[in-house]
């Protein structure tokens, strides 16, 4: 036959014993698999296997399935083996099932039977004692144990079916109970032990070990054996128990079962003892050794270790208060690497769990042993919090327990120990991963009853405080009704007035009307007395100035055939000691005649009757007007229509604002909260909290993160910059930091940002990545629209009117060396703006 025939047959044959798979593979700290925990044999003589030829044919297809899949399901093999089993060709699946029924054949017998075992053990164990046993009778004894072992392994599941069925596992304990000391030294003891191994390899009998109420416990007493081939057997299959689902906390209860059956002080006293011991056989004993350190890893990672690194502290405590770190680094010296790989496992474990607890602190390392150093870390935690008087509490009445060295004294301590070792390790639905210290103490059940005492009395004063709230609101209610009866009296006042100002402005507009059409009459009559200006001896009439005599009023002449605008108003006396040429006329006189014509220095600019406000502008010299749009610009033209009088009464220096009389009071919102930062801050940060709809932690993390989860939107983050933390906020959040539960949202907004390193600058810099590639696109079209709007200022018509009339207005308020201006920079016009009136508007 070919090898891949003989690897067939040895799977269907050896199924319940792999070679090559050692007992510390039940232990996933130091081996990783997947599947359910095995424990197996391996023996030298099942490295061959004969391959029988069959002798009948072989069926159809279907039937020879069918039969084969009944082979399968009595070999009890997992999904994997299952599915390598049914791929194997038909001819090799027909020899293997008459290679097994064969074999089946051949142990058929009374032997074979599980009621010849199971009548064998009540005889034996009937005995009570070995030393009446002969020699050949204590090897008989032994014969049908390791043939029950054997049966146990090897046989069909119909074979363990019927051995559970008949009870043949309260047979093995009762044996184990009711043994004497000789027979538990002896290898009875340990075949014993072999045959629990081997039931537990099969699925049913694994159940079957775990859901009895005693089987734990009584294979934990086996531990008080001296027979070293026992021991490690026991720890194998409590450490592969360790690895079943719910097996953890039943090898914990059978370890503490153990603790009372041999009268020791801790339940692991006896394991670290045999760890300990190198006298006599002990000294290099290495398997021992090694199964102990393989269970310790076992008990640490699995169960509610594997999740819960309180409960493995409080574990490992366990085992260093029993003094198994200078064990451990005594045992290095053995230098075996199977015994090295679990003690490196133990020290590698411890290193990682102390190093999470120190990041908890954020110190380096805790030492456990040092009582002060705990102490600082625990007051340093609790300090300025809720929680420090009640420390403070506790140690105040330890102070008061009696020190005196009884029986009584020492039961405080455990007791107090106890409910604190409950507190930390019972989980939120009062489960005890360990035995529990206290019987019917839940911690969740007494602390819910503190919370609802403590949401009592909060109630009460919440309710002061909302009857409080509602006081004050009834005197704000109040009081804003009289504001509201005082504002519609002043509205009716107003619209009284505004109707008289309506009638009076209708009889001006009358008026106004009248005025022009005795102006267009005026005018006319000037064109007549124009035309007839040449006669000798009348009076002479320029085109700029008045007629000097007659009878005619003094009309200003016109360059132009459409009607003159109507004059400026005469202007006041000057000033005293102001220039005569601009007091006396809106004009200065003309030159002289023959006088010669050139640049005037100063220009004729009205001088006003009383000073006005300045309009804060950067004036151009008369030296760089050349070339620019100054040159053709002339706003003396502007004067001839601009109400200068109107214009001095807007623009006064000397008139008072007007006083604003609404009482702009209001009442500040009484804050339920503990609130430290500016109230309109807190509420627009309230606001913008409520539109983001994340907590505290999430903007956290999305900032430290540049927001790869993309939860905060651009213009979050543009409100977000409006706050950031300042110093003066954090000064005050950090004197309030034991009050972090009474914060309002945004105080405790600002205080959990201010611990973010750079906050501001990372806010900008999200911000700048999230607009990079929208503020690429802008470029182009900004660019472009901004030279098409520079060509457009430069050719704009309006544009220049507008600086004329600019140019007027700024020579006209300002006098001295800020006027007589031939132009200005162009960034004046910002200024416009801030040139308030009269009345401050």
């Amino acid at each position: 036959n070919t090898s891949g025939e003989v690897n067939a047959v040895t799977m269907a044959s050896q199924v319940k014993q792999p070679q090559g798979r050692g007992l510390s593979s039940l232990f996933s700290c130091c081996f990783k698999g997947s599947d359910q925990p095995e424990i197996t044999y391996c023996h030298d003589n099942i490295n061959t296997v004969a391959i029988l030829e069959p002798t009948l044919p072989m069926p159809p297809l279907q039937e020879l399935d069918s039969m084969f899949t009944e082979l399968v399901d009595e070999l009890d093999l997992t999904e994997e083996h299952r599915a390598a089993m049914f791929a194997l060709p038909a001819e090799k699946k027909w020899q293997i099932y008459c290679s097994k029924k064969m074999e089946a054949e051949e142990n058929k017998g009374a032997t074979s039977l599980p009621e010849y075992y199971i009548d064998q053990l009540m005889s034996i164990a009937a005995r009570k004692t070995l030393l009446a046993l002969e020699n050949e009778e204590e090897q008989g004894v032994h014969k049908i144990l390791d043939g029950l072992k054997t049966a146990l392994r090897t046989q069909s599941m119909s074979f363990v079916t019927r051995f559970i069925e008949l009870d043949g596992l309260s047979c093995i304990l009762h044996f184990l109970k009711s043994m004497d000391h000789e027979t538990t030294e002896s290898q009875v003891h340990t075949s014993l032990i072999g045959c629990i191994k081997a039931l537990m390899n099969n699925s049913q009998g694994r159940a079957h070990v775990l859901g009895h109420c005693e089987s734990i416990n009584i294979i934990a007493q086996s531990l008080a054996t001296e027979n070293i081939k026992t021991k490690v057997a026991v720890l194998e299959i409590l450490g592969a128990v360790c690895l079943v689902p719910g097996g953890h906390k039943k090898v914990l209860e059978a370890m503490l079962h153990y603790q009372k059956f041999a009268s020791e002080r801790t339940r692991f006293q006896t394991l670290l003892t045999d760890l300990d011991r190198s006298t006599g056989r002990y000294r290099d004993e290495v398997n021992l050794k090694t199964a102990i350190m393989s269970f310790i890893n076992a008990v640490l990672s699995q169960g509610a270790g594997e999740t819960s690194l309180e409960f493995r502290i409080h574990l490992r405590y366990e085992f260093l208060m029993l003094g198994i770190q200078p064990v451990i680094d005594k045992l290095h010296s053995h230098e075996n690497a199977n015994l090295d790989r679990h003690l490196d496992f133990f020290e590698m474990l411890r290193n990682e769990d102390e190093l999470l607890m120190s990041k908890r602190f954020d110190v380096v390392h805790i030492d456990t042993k040092s009582a002060s150093q705990m102490f600082e870390l625990i007051k340093r935690n609790l300090n300025h919090t809720e929680a420090f008087p009640h420390l403070l509490s506790a140690l105040q009445h330890c102070l008061m327990m009696p020190y005196k060295q009884n029986s009584s004294t020492l039961q405080y301590w455990v007791l107090l120990d106890r409910i604190v070792q409950q507190l930390v390790l019972q989980t939120d639905k009062g489960e005890n991963p360990d035995v529990a210290p206290l019987e019917d103490f839940n911690v969740k059940n007494i602390v819910r009853m503190l919370v609802k005492e403590n949401e009592v009395t909060q109630w009460k004063e919440q309710a002061d405080k909302m009857r409080k709230e509602h006081q004050n609101l009834q005197q704000r209610l109040e009081k804003k009704e009289r504001e509201c009866e005082a504002k519609n009296k002043e509205k009716e006042d107003m619209m009284e007035m505004l109707n008289k100002m309506k009638d009076k402005l209708e009889r001006e507009s009358n008026d106004h009307k009248q005025a022009k059409v005795q102006v267009a009459e005026l005018s006319a009559q000037l064109q007549q007395l124009s035309s007839t200006s040449s006669v000798p001896g009348g009076p002479p009439v320029t085109s700029g100035g008045l007629v000097s005599s007659g009878p005619v009023p003094s009309i200003p002449s016109s360059s132009s055939s459409s009607p003159p605008p109507p004059p400026p108003p005469p202007p006041p006396p000057p000033p005293p000691g102001g220039p005569p040429a601009f007091g006396m006329a809106p004009f200065a006189p003309p030159p002289p005649p023959g006088a010669p014509l050139g640049t005037a220095q100063e220009k004729n600019i009205p001088w006003p009757s009383k000073p006005l406000k300045s309009f804060n502008w950067s004036k151009l010299p008369e030296n760089k007007i050349e070339g620019t749009i100054w040159k053709e610009i002339n706003d003396l033209r502007v004067f001839k229509v601009l109400d200068l009088e109107e214009f001095q009464r807007t623009f006064s220096a000397y008139q008072k604002p007007q006083k604003d009389t609404e009482d702009d009071q209001s009442f500040a919102k009484k804050v339920k909260e503990l609130s430290v930062i500016d109230g309109r801050r807190a509420q627009n940060c309230n606001i913008l909290l409520s539109r983001l709809k994340l907590t505290n932690e999430e903007i956290r993390h999305a900032i430290l993160t540049m927001d790869e989860q993309e939860d905060l939107p651009k213009d979050m983050l543009e409100q977000l910059l409006k706050f950031v933390p300042e110093k003066s906020d954090i000064e005050l959040l950090e004197e309030h930091k034991h009050e972090l539960e009474r914060m309002a949202k945004a105080d405790r907004f600002l205080y959990d940002m201010s611990s973010i390193n750079h906050y501001q600058q990372r806010l900008q810099s999200l911000y700048f990545k999230k607009k990079f590639a929208e503020r690429v696109a802008e470029v182009k079209p900004k660019i472009k629209a901004l030279s098409l709007a520079s060509r457009e200022v430069v050719q704009s018509g309006t544009l220049r009117q507008l600086l004329e009339v600019v140019l007027a207005f700024g020579n006209y308020m300002n006098k001295g060396q800020r006027g007589n201006a031939y132009g200005f920079k162009v960034s004046s016009l910002n200024k416009i703006a801030d040139t308030k009136s009269s009345t401050d508007k």
